[in-house]
């Protein structure tokens, strides 16, 4: 992500992906897309892959301070929305757990949360 190099709360790499996809492709609708994530998105990033209508997001780790496709909440399985996707966790999730502690221990160095 890039909350702390653009000072954006939303620049979560999710919806990097997401908008730098919909700008690529011309279109809003990524219907055809499948969105790989390190870690179970949060609720801002699963309610954008309901706006995007992302028929499939697989993601790495769970993340029980955050997770809103499987841990928290299940946004993207909400019948009360308009779109629902296909969401596979837990994918390489050592790997991804590796890559996470990694990135968290070289915020931490830095002075950032």
């Amino acid at each position: 992500n890039q909350r702390e190099q653009l000072r954006d709360p939303t620049a979560h790499a999710e919806m990097l992906a997401i908008t730098q996809a919909a700008e690529s492709l011309g279109s809003w609708r990524l219907i055809d897309c499948t969105l790989y994530c390190t870690l179970e998105p949060c609720p801002m990033c699963a309610g954008a892959i309901v706006q995007a209508r992302l028929p499939t997001v697989i993601y790495g780790a769970t993340d029980p301070k955050a997770g809103a496709c499987h841990t928290l909440y299940e946004i993207t399985d909400d019948s009360r929305l308009n779109h629902r996707a296909t969401v596979l966790g837990g994918v390489m999730q050592a790997e991804c757990q590796a890559i996470l502690r990694e990135f968290f221990a070289q915020q931490r160095a830095l002075g950032k949360k």
